[in-house]
C-alpha cells in the first residue's frame, strides 16, 4: 500500500522559512494529487497547498504568496517552501496523496511546525 512519511518540521522563528517534503513509496507517486494540510490544536485540519499531476498548484488564501508547494516525480517527494512564516502557522503538517483515477487517498503521520520567538 501506497506510504507517506514527511520531514522538514521543527521550531522556527516569526519571519523566518522552512522546508517539509514528504516521501511517497508504494505506489506511481506520478499518478497522485498531492497536498498538504495542517492542524492546529482545537482546530479541523485545513487545506494549506495541493498539486495536481500535470503540477498546478493551488493555495489557501492565508498562505499565498508565502509557500511554494512542488513535486519532484523522480525521487518520489512532494516539498512545502514556507517563508514570512507567522505564528498563526503554527500547526501540525500532513502530507496527502489521492490518486486521480481510483480517489484512493493516503496521510502522512504530520510533522510538527512552531512559529516562535
Amino acid at each position: 500500500q501506497v506510504q507517506l512519511v514527511e520531514s522538514g518540521g521543527g521550531l522556527v522563528q516569526p519571519g523566518g522559512s522552512l522546508r517539509l517534503s514528504c516521501v511517497v513509496s508504494g505506489d506511481i507517486f506520478a499518478l497522485y494529487t498531492m497536498g498538504w494540510y495542517r492542524q492546529a490544536p482545537g482546530n479541523e485540519r485545513e487545506l494549506v497547498a495541493r498539486i495536481s499531476v500535470n503540477g498546478r498548484a493551488t493555495y489557501a488564501e492565508s498562505v499565498k504568496g508565502r509557500f511554494t508547494i512542488s513535486r519532484d516525480n523522480d525521487k518520489n517527494t512532494v516539498y512545502l517552501q514556507m517563508s514570512s512564516l507567522k505564528p498563526e502557522d503554527t500547526a501540525v503538517y500532513y502530507c496527502k496523496g489521492t490518486h486521480y483515477i481510483t480517489e484512493n487517498t493516503a496521510w502522512g503521520q504530520g510533522t510538527q511546525v512552531t512559529v516562535s520567538s
